[in-house]
């Protein structure tokens, strides 16, 4: 552990909450001397302490250990670029437009490789009215099932969830051309281009 990164997230956060090293201890019934001995990199809070400044403070006390601030790199805002989480214990769904950490089931989640659909593995897609109309013929069994299909385009991502033992037979509107991601539990994390 680098004391004087700590310190220096110590440092900026409490600033940021334009609170000084004295208002800080006093929160946390400590001596500003003990405040200043972090930020100088002079020493760590005690283990005990942790939970309560990390709370104070605003931040992760992964990122407060780490010493890394480093905000997510921008890009461009683009829904197509969606990193999507599964819960193996559970199937739920979580996405992020950014790098994240994500837990469920009290396991860390790892964002999942979209991987572009075979010929075999592609959903059926046709158009009607206004919509695209999505059905396969994918098993959906408790054993193996679509989780969820979601609909990405440059600003917005329309997501469905399905369960096992339903049909897939699903309407989305049709808004130019995106991508179809779907979650299969048995093949991963699939795409289209529409």
């Amino acid at each position: 552990m680098e004391y004087r990164k700590i310190g220096a997230v110590i440092r900026t956060l409490r600033q940021e909450q334009n609170m000084t090293q004295k208002q800080l201890a006093d929160k946390m019934n400590i001596s500003d001397k003990t405040v200043s001995k972090w930020e100088r990199g002079q020493g760590l809070p005690d283990i005990s302490l942790m939970p309560e400044l990390t709370a104070i403070l605003g931040v992760e006390m992964v990122n407060l250990l780490s010493g890394d601030l480093t905000p997510n790199e921008s890009d461009g805002g683009n829904m197509k670029n969606t990193k999507y989480y599964v819960c193996p214990s559970c199937n739920s769904l979580t996405f992020c437009t950014g790098e994240a950490e994500i837990s469920c089931c009290g396991k860390k989640l790892s964002s999942l490789e979209l991987k572009k659909a075979g010929e075999s593995e592609k959903l059926h897609v046709e158009a009607m009215e206004e919509d695209w109309y999505i059905t396969s013929s994918h098993p959906m069994n408790k054993e193996c099932y679509i989780s969820f299909l979601a609909f990405a385009s440059g600003d917005r991502i329309q997501v469905i969830k399905q369960y096992p033992e339903w049909d897939l037979n699903v309407r989305i509107p049709k808004r130019g051309h995106g991508i179809l991601i779907w979650y299969s539990t048995g093949q991963g994390l699939l795409s289209q281009l529409l």
